[in-house]
């Protein structure tokens, strides 16, 4: 078994399917771009385990406590792996994190986002390690998310052939 998978399965994770549109709802984009020896990740939300988005939904800071925000970007980054392992096969093949943008659902006033998005970054680093899984980060709080979910990721890693 590959070392990625191993350290999913020591830690109790299990990656979700792919990612399912909402009724009426059409993605005219790969969640995964690879080009070269980069892979592009297109926004993530948390997903559920049928593949659909994962409650609670809201703002964070109205809505959703610091913590649940927290969470759902964990959610967000396990998605991410799930979607970086159907594009390359296996997922020891990421040789490094380049970077990481997490966008957070903010009520007017939040500013803590680097907290919600430290699951995300939290993760990423469970799973890859300190040296494949650090990486460059920003945070930011946005007016609205689509359907209402309370974080949205992209992410760009580099990868072996």
């Amino acid at each position: 078994m590959a070392v990625i998978e191993q350290r999913l399965a020591a830690l109790g994770l299990v990656l979700p399917p792919p990612i399912t549109a909402p009724p009426g709802v059409t993605f005219p984009f790969e969640f995964v771009r690879l080009i070269g020896n980069r892979a592009i990740l297109a926004g993530h939300g948390p997903q559920a385990a049928d593949g659909g988005d994962a409650p609670p939904f809201g703002k964070v800071g109205r809505d959703l406590t610091i913590e649940e925000g927290y969470q759902a970007a964990r959610l967000t980054a396990l998605s991410m792996i799930g979607s970086l392992q159907r594009a390359l096969g296996d997922l020891d093949r990421v040789a490094a994190w380049g970077r990481v943008f997490g966008m957070v659902n903010s009520a007017p006033g939040f500013n803590r986002q680097p907290a919600v998005i430290n699951g995300c970054s939290d993760l990423i680093l469970q799973v890859f390690g300190p040296t494949i899984g650090a990486h460059a980060r920003s945070a930011v709080g946005m007016a609205e998310l689509p359907f209402d979910i309370p974080v949205e990721i992209e992410a760009e890693v580099i990868v072996h052939p």
